[in-house]
């Protein structure tokens, strides 16, 4: 078990391999997170611009109608796409925090667009679409900070096993090659 074609084992991984693996991981989640956020920002912006254009509700309004619509669509995304090897077992809190986050998110978003029309009163089509996304982009670091930390939490068993034997393996490399000297 664990041996290659050559029949010798494989080098012991290093701290340094252990960490590679999990800025790796993270590149991956976070190249998941913007797949499922970019189709969402488009989401948001289609559906934006539809209802300014087909309705005669204020800009706030429209950006939360559209906002609403996107978190629907980025939660499908993100729980069978980006997060779809985490813990499903709470599936009711998951989705209250999920909620509860993007509500906030929400709130910055719309916070941007809200302060850029009736605090400055920027609000042509073309500066409503740029604090519109403006405002989902600051949104979006929180989000992505919240998301990953408290509603799609990785399963600690996984991470717990795979550092503890890095852990292991390193010190028995360490202890082998004293053993040697």
């Amino acid at each position: 078990m664990g041996r290659g074609s050559s029949g010798l084992r494989p080098a012991p991984a290093t701290p340094r391999s252990a960490l590679m693996q999990r800025v790796d991981r993270l590149w991956r989640e976070l190249a998941k997170f913007g797949a499922v956020g970019g189709a969402g920002l488009l989401v948001n912006l289609l559906v934006f611009n539809l209802v300014r254009h087909v309705t005669d509700l204020q800009v706030v309004r429209a950006s939360v109608i559209a906002t609403v619509v996107a978190i629907v669509f980025n939660y499908i995304g993100f729980r069978y796409f980006t997060y779809r090897d985490r813990d499903k077992s709470g599936r009711t809190k998951e989705l209250t925090l999920f909620l509860l986050f993007s509500v906030v998110g929400l709130v910055i978003e719309n916070g941007v667009l809200y302060l850029a029309t009736y605090g400055f009163g920027w609000d042509s089509p073309l500066q409503s679409n740029v604090f519109k996304f403006l405002g989902i982009a600051v949104a979006t670091l929180f989000r992505f900070w919240s998301y990953r930390t408290w509603v799609f939490r990785a399963l600690p068993v996984r991470g717990a096993v795979a550092d503890a034997e890095s852990i292991l393996e390193a010190e028995s490399a360490r202890s082998r090659s004293r053993a040697f000297r």
